[in-house]
C-alpha cells in the first residue's frame, strides 16, 4: 500500500495535463476524495482499497461506476489503476436530507430510472446485496475481531431474522444501496448519482427505504415516495414491508460502523459514535414500525 501523503500520489498519476492542484472533498468513510484541477478541467480522485469484510471490491465499484455514466447517472470516469479512480468533476450542489424530504417525487423517478436501465449496463460476475445477508457476515466479522459490540449482536441477529420474514418475493432491480443524502448531487437541471461500493442487485426497497430512514422520511413523505415509484398508493402489506426494511437499512448501517471500528480508520472518523448514532435511529424506527403494525415476530 502506497503511504505517500495523497497530495503526492495524486502528482504521480500519468493522467493530468499540466501541474495538478488538488484539494480534499469532504466524505469518505472508507475512501479518500480529492479535487483536482489541471489545464484540461477539474476532476475527483478516489482512494480506495478493497474491504472484504464490507464486500467492498475497487474494481467492480469502477465497473459499476462506468456502467452508471453510460446508463446517465454518474459522471464519466477519466481514469483508474489499482485503488485508484479519476472521475470528471460535476459542478453542483451536494443534497441534504431536507431537500431528500421535499423531493420524493424527484428521487422516486431517478431511482426507478436507475433500477431499470443499469442491468443493461453492468459487466461481469453479478452481486447480489441484502442487508440480511451483510449482518449476518458482520456478527462474524465482529466475533473474529473480538469487538467490544459483541454482546448486542445476538439481539441484532434476532431482529436481522425477524425484518427478512417481513419481505415480500419481490424481482431484483440493480440498486445504489448506499443512498445517503450525500450521494445525490444537483446540477440546478438534473440529479447525479455517486459512489457506487455497494451497488448491486437488491430489493428495490432497500433503496425506497434507505434514502427514507437516511433522510429521516416522515409517512406521508415516505408515501409519496412509494406511490410515485410503483405508480400507485402502497397497500398495508408494502408499507409494512417498506417500514421493516427502513429499520434493516438501519440495522445494517449500525453493524458496518462496528466492523469498521475493527477494519477502517478515515481520517477524523468516529465510527462507534456512527454505530451509536444509527443504533438510537433504528430503536425509533423499531418503536415506529411496532406502533403501527404490531409486535415483530
Amino acid at each position: 500500500m502506497d503511504l505517500a501523503p495523497a497530495p503526492d500520489r495524486i502528482a504521480a498519476l500519468p493522467c493530468w495535463t499540466g501541474r495538478p492542484r488538488a484539494a480534499p472533498l469532504p466524505g469518505g468513510l472508507s475512501n479518500e476524495i480529492w479535487k483536482v484541477e489541471d489545464e484540461a478541467g477539474a476532476h475527483v480522485v478516489r482512494f480506495g482499497r478493497d474491504y472484504p469484510c464490507h464486500h467492498v471490491s475497487r474494481a467492480r465499484e469502477q465497473m459499476t461506476t462506468r456502467a452508471a455514466h453510460a446508463a446517465g447517472f454518474a459522471p464519466a470516469v477519466e481514469w483508474t489503476a489499482e485503488g485508484v479512480m479519476v472521475t470528471a468533476f460535476v459542478t453542483s450542489r451536494t443534497w441534504d436530507a431536507a431537500e431528500v424530504r421535499a423531493n420524493p417525487q424527484r428521487l422516486a423517478t431517478l431511482l426507478r430510472d436507475f433500477h431499470q436501465k443499469m442491468p443493461e449496463e453492468v459487466s461481469g460476475p453479478p452481486y447480489l446485496f441484502s442487508p440480511f445477508l451483510m449482518a449476518r457476515d458482520y456478527a462474524r466479522t465482529l466475533a473474529a475481531g473480538n469487538s467490544p459490540h459483541l454482546p448486542q449482536v445476538p439481539r441484532l441477529l434476532a431482529l436481522t431474522r425477524a425484518l427478512e420474514r417481513t419481505q415480500p418475493p419481490l424481482h431484483l432491480v440493480f440498486g445504489h444501496n448506499d443512498l445517503l443524502p450525500a450521494n445525490l448531487l444537483d446540477d440546478g437541471s438534473r440529479l447525479w448519482l455517486i459512489d457506487y461500493e455497494y451497488a448491486g442487485f437488491a430489493s428495490p426497497l432497500f433503496d425506497l427505504a434507505g434514502a427514507a430512514s437516511n433522510a429521516g422520511m416522515d409517512k406521508a413523505q415516505s408515501d409519496a415516495l412509494l406511490t410515485a415509484y410503483f405508480g400507485q398508493p402502497p397497500d398495508e402489506p408494502l408499507r409494512r414491508a417498506f417500514d421493516a426494511m427502513a429499520c434493516a437499512s438501519l440495522l445494517r448501517e449500525s453493524m458496518w460502523a462496528m466492523a469498521s471500528a475493527i477494519h477502517l480508520s478515515a481520517p477524523g472518523a468516529d465510527y462507534d459514535a456512527y454505530a451509536a448514532e444509527n443504533l438510537a435511529k433504528l430503536d425509533e424506527a423499531l418503536d415506529a414500525f411496532q406502533s403501527r403494525h404490531g409486535r415483530l415476530e
